[in-house]
């Protein structure tokens, strides 16, 4: 059995895929573009992987943090956080924007008549690997009747690791650099994580202090667990639960002491210069 859970959006158990035309095309279902996750030897050569079966009870793991954009569901489960939104605000969804502490994934943006009323923060954070994934990837494709060219991958012991204390440290450190920034301007920022990876944090990380979000607080977790369908191989993001605090709160587990700042004037600008009808959401699908 393949450890490989799903291959460029596709779960490799579903019966009578194309597999041929899948890799050939190399497209993200979540982006509508070609995938992202490149191989660190060769760009050129992309990898596919959204989410693997890992440890003794095969759970599925997302190590891609665009697995998390299915149905723009994340989008929707943040609306209760723009509290300046109005009815006839557009929504838009704007990524890689710059602050303190580096760049934010996305914003959802409320805006009328093309200015900026309110928004959100919107940090995705999937599981990091040790090792490497793409044997696994080259036997399971070989599997399914493709000719795989390079067979030292096929026949290579290598395999691969779950990072789980280096990508949770580096995630939690991001996080309360920018959160200080959002708390600041009276703004929320999302960080949208797997149900099993925050359950590593809350146990490693001392966050038994976190509490049922609150609208008052600027940091917010919302954790997502990959369902796996009834009698059929697939999968499907929901939201699991949701979970807040403010700086002090993520400091108090890192131990940390910063104080980046960005004017709300400086933010809204870099979100006005990328506003769009190519960012508007689209809800539905």
């Amino acid at each position: 059995m393949t450890r490989i859970a799903e291959l460029y959006g596709v779960p490799t158990q579903l019966i009578g895929v194309d597999w041929q035309q899948v890799v050939r095309q190399e497209s993200c279902p979540y982006r509508q573009r070609r995938c992202a996750k490149t191989r660190k030897s060769d760009a050129t050569l992309t990898i596919g992987t959204c989410s693997l079966l890992y440890g003794k009870e095969q759970k599925e793991i997302i190590i891609c943090p665009f697995r998390f954009l299915e149905r723009q569901q994340i989008f929707t489960d943040c609306l209760h956080l723009l509290t300046l939104h109005e009815p006839g605000n557009e929504l838009h969804i704007i990524p890689e924007i710059s602050i303190p502490g580096g760049s934010v994934d996305y914003f959802l943006v409320s805006a009328r008549h093309g200015e900026i009323r309110d928004f959100v923060g919107i940090e995705l954070q999937a599981l990091d690997t040790t090792g490497t994934i793409w044997p696994d990837r080259q036997r399971f494709l070989q599997s399914r009747g493709l000719i795989v060219e390079n067979t030292n991958a096929i026949n290579s012991s290598k395999t691969f690791g779950m990072n789980w204390k280096m990508a949770a440290k580096t995630a939690l450190l991001q996080l309360h650099h920018k959160v200080q920034t959002f708390q600041e301007i009276n703004k929320h920022l999302v960080l949208v994580i797997q149900d099993t990876f925050m359950d590593y944090i809350r146990r490693e990380f001392s966050f038994d202090h976190l509490q049922e979000a609150r609208i008052g607080d600027a940091a917010h977790f919302h954790v997502y667990k990959l369902q796996r369908m009834e009698q059929q191989p697939t999968f499907r993001l929901e939201l699991d639960s949701r979970f807040s605090t403010d700086t002090d709160g993520i400091a108090r587990s890192l131990g940390l002491q910063t104080n980046p700042k960005l004017e709300l004037e400086e933010i809204v600008r870099r979100l006005q210069a990328k506003l769009s009808e190519n960012t508007r959401l689209k809800i539905g699908g």
